[in-house]
Protein backbone atom coordinates (compact mmCIF):
# COMPACT_ATOMS: atom_id res chain seq x y z
CA UNK A 1 0.00 0.00 0.00
CA UNK A 2 1.55 2.91 -0.64
CA UNK A 3 1.29 6.28 0.62
CA UNK A 4 -0.72 8.20 -2.23
CA UNK A 5 -3.13 10.21 -0.95
CA UNK A 6 -1.79 10.25 3.08
CA UNK A 7 -1.36 13.47 3.98
CA UNK A 8 1.25 14.44 6.30
CA UNK A 9 -0.11 15.07 9.89
CA UNK A 10 2.59 17.40 10.67
CA UNK A 11 1.06 19.70 8.34
CA UNK A 12 -2.73 18.82 9.36
CA UNK A 13 -1.75 20.59 12.79
CA UNK A 14 -0.68 23.20 11.27
CA UNK A 15 3.15 23.00 10.86
CA UNK A 16 4.17 25.20 13.42
CA UNK A 17 5.60 24.84 16.98
CA UNK A 18 2.04 23.51 18.30
CA UNK A 19 2.64 20.95 15.84
CA UNK A 20 5.82 19.71 16.84
CA UNK A 21 5.27 20.00 20.30
CA UNK A 22 1.85 17.42 19.53
CA UNK A 23 4.35 15.40 18.15
CA UNK A 24 7.31 15.32 20.28
CA UNK A 25 9.76 16.74 17.76
CA UNK A 26 10.37 19.51 20.09
CA UNK A 27 10.71 16.95 23.14
CA UNK A 28 11.72 19.75 25.98
CA UNK A 29 8.46 21.54 24.86
CA UNK A 30 6.48 18.34 24.86
CA UNK A 31 8.01 17.52 28.15
CA UNK A 32 6.79 21.39 29.88
CA UNK A 33 3.34 20.61 28.66
CA UNK A 34 3.38 17.43 30.60
CA UNK A 35 4.74 18.21 33.38
CA UNK A 36 3.35 21.38 34.04
CA UNK A 37 -0.28 19.78 32.91
CA UNK A 38 0.41 17.01 35.44
CA UNK A 39 1.66 19.48 38.47
CA UNK A 40 -1.38 21.60 38.37
CA UNK A 41 -3.75 18.57 37.86
CA UNK A 42 -2.58 17.26 40.88
CA UNK A 43 -2.03 20.27 42.92
CA UNK A 44 -6.09 21.45 41.90
CA UNK A 45 -7.51 17.52 42.02
CA UNK A 46 -5.39 15.48 44.15
CA UNK A 47 -4.18 18.12 46.99
CA UNK A 48 -7.93 20.08 47.53
CA UNK A 49 -6.50 22.96 46.69
CA UNK A 50 -8.78 25.73 44.81
CA UNK A 51 -8.03 27.55 41.67
CA UNK A 52 -9.63 30.67 42.33
CA UNK A 53 -7.35 31.06 45.54
CA UNK A 54 -4.34 29.75 43.59
CA UNK A 55 -4.92 32.62 40.99
CA UNK A 56 -5.56 34.99 43.74
CA UNK A 57 -2.34 34.36 46.53
CA UNK A 58 0.15 34.33 43.42
CA UNK A 59 -1.19 37.57 42.04
CA UNK A 60 -1.37 38.79 45.68
CA UNK A 61 2.82 37.59 45.88
CA UNK A 62 3.54 39.63 42.80
CA UNK A 63 1.68 42.44 43.16
CA UNK A 64 3.49 42.70 46.92
CA UNK A 65 6.93 41.68 45.31
CA UNK A 66 7.20 44.36 42.47
CA UNK A 67 5.80 46.58 45.07
CA UNK A 68 8.75 46.20 47.44
CA UNK A 69 11.05 45.92 44.07
CA UNK A 70 10.23 48.94 42.64
CA UNK A 71 10.36 51.12 46.28
CA UNK A 72 13.71 49.65 46.93
CA UNK A 73 14.97 50.02 43.56
CA UNK A 74 14.23 54.17 43.89
CA UNK A 75 16.19 54.04 47.42
CA UNK A 76 18.99 52.03 45.75
CA UNK A 77 19.12 53.83 42.37
CA UNK A 78 18.41 50.26 41.36
CA UNK A 79 17.01 49.78 37.76
CA UNK A 80 12.87 49.34 38.16
CA UNK A 81 11.63 45.83 37.68
CA UNK A 82 11.09 44.98 33.98
CA UNK A 83 7.48 44.50 32.97
CA UNK A 84 7.11 44.01 29.53
CA UNK A 85 4.36 46.22 27.88
CA UNK A 86 1.03 44.24 26.85
CA UNK A 87 -0.20 46.11 23.62
CA UNK A 88 -2.52 44.08 22.05
CA UNK A 89 -2.69 45.04 18.15
CA UNK A 90 -6.13 45.63 16.22
CA UNK A 91 -4.85 42.89 13.58
CA UNK A 92 -4.83 39.86 16.48
CA UNK A 93 -7.82 41.10 17.80
CA UNK A 94 -9.71 40.97 14.45
CA UNK A 95 -7.40 37.45 13.39
CA UNK A 96 -9.31 36.14 16.66
CA UNK A 97 -12.50 37.05 15.47
CA UNK A 98 -12.20 35.72 12.43
CA UNK A 99 -11.24 32.77 13.45
CA UNK A 100 -14.43 32.73 16.02
CA UNK A 101 -16.44 33.24 13.27
CA UNK A 102 -15.41 30.41 11.19
CA UNK A 103 -16.55 27.90 14.11
CA UNK A 104 -19.64 29.75 15.13
CA UNK A 105 -20.68 29.40 11.06
CA UNK A 106 -19.39 26.14 11.33
CA UNK A 107 -22.42 25.45 14.60
CA UNK A 108 -24.99 27.38 12.53
CA UNK A 109 -24.36 25.18 9.32
CA UNK A 110 -24.59 21.90 11.50
CA UNK A 111 -27.60 23.21 13.12
CA UNK A 112 -29.51 24.28 9.88
CA UNK A 113 -28.65 20.63 8.77
CA UNK A 114 -30.28 19.06 11.31
CA UNK A 115 -33.16 21.49 11.59
CA UNK A 116 -33.83 22.68 8.39
CA UNK A 117 -32.08 19.80 5.99
CA UNK A 118 -32.71 17.18 7.74
CA UNK A 119 -29.54 15.16 7.51
CA UNK A 120 -29.55 12.20 8.95
CA UNK A 121 -25.91 12.04 9.14
CA UNK A 122 -25.33 15.15 10.76
CA UNK A 123 -27.81 14.59 13.17
CA UNK A 124 -26.30 10.87 14.38
CA UNK A 125 -22.65 12.54 14.81
CA UNK A 126 -23.94 15.33 16.83
CA UNK A 127 -26.15 12.84 18.85
CA UNK A 128 -23.45 10.34 19.29
CA UNK A 129 -20.72 12.89 20.23
CA UNK A 130 -22.63 14.96 22.95
CA UNK A 131 -23.55 11.50 24.30
CA UNK A 132 -20.13 10.08 24.30
CA UNK A 133 -18.99 13.74 25.87
CA UNK A 134 -21.68 13.23 28.47
CA UNK A 135 -21.38 9.75 29.03
CA UNK A 136 -17.20 9.91 29.42
CA UNK A 137 -17.80 13.55 31.25
CA UNK A 138 -19.88 11.42 34.40
CA UNK A 139 -16.95 9.72 35.22
CA UNK A 140 -14.78 12.67 35.58
CA UNK A 141 -14.83 16.37 36.93
CA UNK A 142 -13.65 19.14 34.73
CA UNK A 143 -10.06 19.39 35.65
CA UNK A 144 -9.38 15.89 35.35
CA UNK A 145 -11.38 15.75 31.83
CA UNK A 146 -8.79 18.46 30.85
CA UNK A 147 -5.99 16.94 31.71
CA UNK A 148 -7.00 13.80 30.31
CA UNK A 149 -7.68 15.77 27.24
CA UNK A 150 -3.77 17.38 26.98
CA UNK A 151 -2.65 13.74 27.73
CA UNK A 152 -4.63 12.34 24.54
CA UNK A 153 -3.50 15.15 22.22
CA UNK A 154 0.11 14.68 23.06
CA UNK A 155 -0.01 10.85 22.73
CA UNK A 156 -2.79 10.15 20.02
CA UNK A 157 -0.81 12.60 17.16
CA UNK A 158 2.33 10.87 17.91
CA UNK A 159 0.89 7.88 17.80
CA UNK A 160 -1.54 8.12 14.78
CA UNK A 161 1.98 9.56 12.61
CA UNK A 162 4.17 6.49 13.58
CA UNK A 163 1.23 3.78 12.68
CA UNK A 164 -0.73 5.63 10.01
CA UNK A 165 -0.98 3.33 7.19
CA UNK A 166 -2.14 0.73 10.03
CA UNK A 167 -4.70 3.21 11.06
CA UNK A 168 -5.89 3.92 7.88
CA UNK A 169 -6.65 0.58 6.87
CA UNK A 170 -9.07 0.11 9.90
CA UNK A 171 -10.57 3.42 9.23
CA UNK A 172 -11.37 2.65 5.65
CA UNK A 173 -13.08 -0.51 6.92
CA UNK A 174 -14.92 1.76 9.45
CA UNK A 175 -16.27 4.14 7.17
CA UNK A 176 -17.39 1.40 4.55
CA UNK A 177 -19.63 0.41 7.67
CA UNK A 178 -20.82 3.33 8.60
CA UNK A 179 -21.90 4.41 5.02
CA UNK A 180 -23.42 0.92 4.38
CA UNK A 181 -25.47 1.66 7.88
CA UNK A 182 -26.33 5.05 6.99
CA UNK A 183 -27.37 3.57 3.39
CA UNK A 184 -29.78 1.55 5.01
CA UNK A 185 -31.19 3.54 7.70
CA UNK A 186 -31.91 6.61 4.50
CA UNK A 187 -34.17 3.60 2.84
CA UNK A 188 -36.37 2.90 6.16
CA UNK A 189 -36.92 6.33 7.12
CA UNK A 190 -37.45 6.97 3.02
CA UNK A 191 -40.15 4.48 3.51
CA UNK A 192 -42.24 6.50 6.38
CA UNK A 193 -44.61 8.88 5.28
CA UNK A 194 -44.12 12.19 6.47
CA UNK A 195 -46.02 14.50 6.76
CA UNK A 196 -45.52 18.23 5.71
CA UNK A 197 -47.11 21.66 7.42
CA UNK A 198 -49.19 23.24 4.41
CA UNK A 199 -49.73 26.68 4.61
CA UNK A 200 -53.38 27.75 4.69
CA UNK A 201 -54.32 29.51 2.13
CA UNK A 202 -56.94 31.85 2.30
Amino acid sequence: MGDYGRISVHDALGGGAVADILLWRNVYGGGVVVIVSTIFWFLFERGGYNIVAFVANNLLLLVVILFFWAKSATLLNRPLPPIPELDISEESVLIAADEMQVWIDHAFSVAHDIAISGNLKTLIAVVSSLWLISYVGSFFNFLTLIYIGILLSLSMPFLYDKFQAQVDEKLVIVRKITNFIFRKADIILQMIPLTHNKQKTQ
